[in-house]
């Protein structure tokens, strides 16, 4: 209810989808048993942090039906301050490893060729997202624009629990909680 009520409160303006690139065909591309591995792992430090955030969500009082716009932002702050305070040591590169950085990077740059790549760059760096923190544990802005991922590269990245989204800002990749808006990881050059 929360969540509906964010999204419903939100200006549509804010939120920005890239190109589909309906041309772009799914290719599955067989991964080598090194990268299903670190996958796996990925999906898996994902799911760690969706699984702590859902229990600390379960302590917190349900908000009424007829929830006021105050009492959902309330809400919402006290979740955000819950879940940092549970992730206080939390830093860049707790998810986004070395490992994954790599073949989230060669993943874009096969997905993503030539003029697709261009309008890519494009949308991204024309959408308002100056100013929005690259440090882990900080909330993403509410006022800034929320870049959709083309649903073509949701396929091939690895898979992310309901509560996680990938955003880009700049040419960087972040984790952010679509819930609290948090921001749970990000790596930096992302963009081909």
């Amino acid at each position: 209810l929360a969540v509906a009520l964010c999204l419903a409160l939100a200006p549509a303006s804010l939120f920005i989808a890239l190109p589909t690139f309906a041309q772009t065909q799914v290719a599955t591309v067989p991964l080598s048993e090194a990268d299903r591995q670190l996958v796996a792992a990925f999906e898996e430090r994902v799911k760690g942090y969706s699984k702590m955030r859902e229990a600390l969500e379960e302590r917190l009082p349900n908000l009424p039906k007829e929830a006021t716009p105050e009492q959902i932002t309330a809400h919402k702050k006290t979740f955000q301050e819950m879940v940092r305070s549970a992730r206080s040591g939390a830093k860049q590169g707790d998810v986004f490893t070395p490992e994954a950085v790599r073949f989230i990077r060669a993943t874009l740059k096969d997905e993503f060729k030539g003029k697709e790549r261009a309008e890519l760059r494009q949308t991204v760096f024309e959408a308002e997202t100056q100013g929005v923190p690259l440090r882990v544990n900080y909330p993403y802005p509410e006022s800034k624009e929320l870049v959709e991922m083309p649903p073509t590269l949701l396929l091939r990245l690895p898979q992310l629990p309901k509560q996680v989204r990938y955003r880009f800002v700049g040419g960087n990749l972040l984790l952010v909680d679509r819930e609290n808006g948090l921001i749970v990881d990000y790596m930096t050059g992302a963009l081909p």
